[in-house]
């Protein structure tokens, strides 16, 4: 019996299915997601394996569920948002992306650019991450484990870098990763008070643009077991 729950919800079947897939898109659109490639990726990958069998029927509500650890999957709105921007000045082949988590936002990422880069600090997040997308075929993707305020040096530059946890500022090291024109999305700020921001690496410096309020867990130091 517990075998056929599962395979039910793997399949798609009741609350996983397309037309509930369908409602979200609709309402992401209906809030301003207008990349059509986003919303596509949005629908069809299978948010419900993300999270846990309990609250597989929330999955594809428009809000961000805990994963255990004190961390969550973000809101649908936010990883199609915060992907949206990454794209806007075109493809991109190189993404840094800093937390992991349950792997979604990794999942989406993976089928919008060539190949992600993603580092998390907590192991057994990361090792869930990669069954996830093994799972799905999604096989562009190489994971870290380690700190990331550090980013990944070693395989820098990056044209795109997204932050799925709010940072106090700006850490240095992701601005000496991001490549001549490339872009980052990263929430910034603390407690009640973060900002998403848009910092875009031009010839003379950085660009910093503001765009709204947010709410994400924080960006924390040191790789953790």
């Amino acid at each position: 019996m517990a075998r056929e729950h599962e395979d039910r919800l793997r399949s798609g079947i009741g609350m996983t299915s397309q037309r509930t897939r369908e409602r979200l898109i609709q309402r992401l659109y209906e809030e301003g997601v207008s990349n059509a490639k986003v919303l596509e990726v949005i629908r069809r990958t299978p948010r419900h394996l993300f999270v846990d069998e309990a609250l597989a029927h929330r999955a594809y509500e428009d809000t961000a569920l805990p994963i255990g650890n004190n961390q969550t999957i973000s809101q649908p709105y936010m990883v199609a948002r915060m992907s949206e921007l990454l794209l806007e000045a075109g493809p991109l082949d190189k993404v840094l992306e800093i937390g992991t988590g349950s792997g979604y936002q990794t999942a989406v990422l993976s089928q919008l650019v060539e190949r992600v880069f993603s580092v998390e600090r907590i192991k057994v997040l990361q090792d869930r991450a990669k069954e996830r997308l093994v799972e799905l075929n999604l096989r562009n993707v190489v994971f870290r484990w380690g700190d990331g305020w550090e980013g990944w040096p070693a395989l820098a530059p990056y044209n795109g870098i997204i932050v799925t946890a709010v940072a106090t500022d700006v850490p240095q090291a992701l601005l000496d990763q991001l490549a001549p024109g490339g872009r980052m999305v990263i929430p910034v700020g603390s407690g009640e008070v973060q900002q998403l921001m848009l910092i875009v690496r031009e010839e003379n410096g950085f660009s910093r643009h503001v765009l709204g309020a947010v709410r994400f867990v924080p960006l924390l130091n040191g790789p953790l077991a």
